[in-house]
């Protein structure tokens, strides 16, 4: 049983009342779910039932009592608003509407429970659906692989430059990148860092689900713009293509994460030996294409990285890229004895007033610096 809550009281089943002033404008685009609802769509959030987690929180699969399918997150932790700017947060969520984006449909915000549902996706994550278990993988051809790549692009393109307000996800990967039954690609868990304490959404704390990802502007030096997520979208690229995970796989000798391994075959000559061996048949030319854009999102100087309107413009059409302009891509380290890759970062952007210069410069000429990393193809 759902929330009465369209006046200036929400009214909970057990006929506890929280005055909440302008509710009706909070939540006009939310359902309100009661938490026995959700208790009972989810088999009392059987294990059974569990579908995914992560940094925000443990996802169930649920039922509805008219039959719809649901993903049911409940969040790790206690938001540090109160409910009526929580609801505020969760209606701007509802609002921001794209097709590549995952729907929320309503919240639970009884008690002390935290609860986003969201529309159900057939296919899990592109964690589950191309790198995980031989059982649960989903064959994905090339032309399957790019659309993924394109339709993830054009949905984190909506939030940096078309949401209102403009959203920086902070976790784009494989996990969060969700696959409907006709393999179109939908971005989830955007917009929820706004609903957690800063020391529950900051890098330190969620490091570990996201090694791999991490620009190193960003782990390093707590440096968030739109740029950090270009990075982690590379990243994401490389793995569509190759079938291997950033944060599980080492390659080679010198057991190198997968930026480095896909420089490494460019300085050889060899990129196409990223290539997924299951993809048997594919064209050359645009994969070697897709494998650049991606080097270009992720080199180390976070002002070198195209935004996503100009990687969606890369990867759709049939570009000549100048890779003379392509720089060597920025590792983060947290454990390990390597050292991190973040010297020409730390050069471009925080060496004094030079590096301040070169930042400001870089912003007020993108376009026209975008246009020298791309030459269209005489025809």
């Amino acid at each position: 049983m759902g929330f009465s809550c369209f006046g200036s009281f929400l009214q909970c089943k057990d006929n506890r009342e929280t005055q909440v002033q302008g509710l009706e404008l909070a939540t006009n685009n939310v359902t309100l779910f009661s938490y026995n609802s959700l208790r009972s769509a989810t088999g009392h959030f059987h294990p059974s039932n569990k579908i995914g987690g992560g940094g925000f929180g443990v996802v169930y699969k649920g039922v509805l009592r008219d039959g719809r399918s649901v993903a049911v997150k409940c969040l790790s932790a206690e938001s540090k608003q109160g409910t009526r700017e929580l609801l505020t947060e969760i209606n701007m969520i509802s609002n921001t509407r794209h097709p590549n984006l995952v729907q929320l449909i309503g919240c639970c915000v009884e008690g002390g429970n935290r609860i986003l549902v969201y529309e159900y996706l057939e296919n899990n994550s592109l964690a589950s659906a191309l790198l995980g278990s031989k059982g649960k993988c989903v064959p994905l051809d090339w032309p399957k692989r790019a659309a993924i790549c394109l339709g993830t692009a054009s949905g984190l393109a909506f939030l940096h430059e078309d949401a209102e307000p403009p959203i920086v996800h902070r976790d784009i990967k494989a996990s969060n990148v969700l696959i409907d039954e006709n393999l179109h690609p939908k971005i989830g868990d955007f917009g929820l860092a706004k609903l957690f304490p800063d020391n529950i959404t900051h890098v330190s704390t969620r490091v570990a689900g996201t090694i791999g990802y991490l620009a190193p502007e960003y782990a390093l030096l707590g440096q968030l713009t739109k740029k950090a997520d270009v990075y982690s979208f590379g990243v994401l690229v490389l793995e569509i293509i190759s079938g291997r995970s950033s944060s599980n796989a080492a390659f080679g000798e010198d057991l190198l994460v997968l930026v480095e391994w896909a420089w490494k075959l460019r300085e050889e000559g060899r990129l196409l030996d990223l290539v997924d061996p299951e993809l048997t048949e594919y064209p050359e030319a645009e994969v070697l294409r897709f494998i650049k854009v991606a080097l270009f999102c992720i080199q180390a100087a976070y002002n070198h990285r195209p935004n996503m309107k100009q990687v969606i413009e890369m990867l759709s059409k049939d570009v000549k890229l100048n890779e003379k302009l392509l720089t060597e891509p920025g590792v983060y380290r947290p454990h390990s004895s390597k050292q991190s890759s973040y010297g020409s970062f730390l050069t471009s952007s925080s060496n004094g007033k030079e590096g301040v210069k070169s930042v400001n410069q870089f912003a007020t000429t993108e376009f026209h610096s975008y246009q020298s990393v791309t030459e269209m193809i005489p025809r």
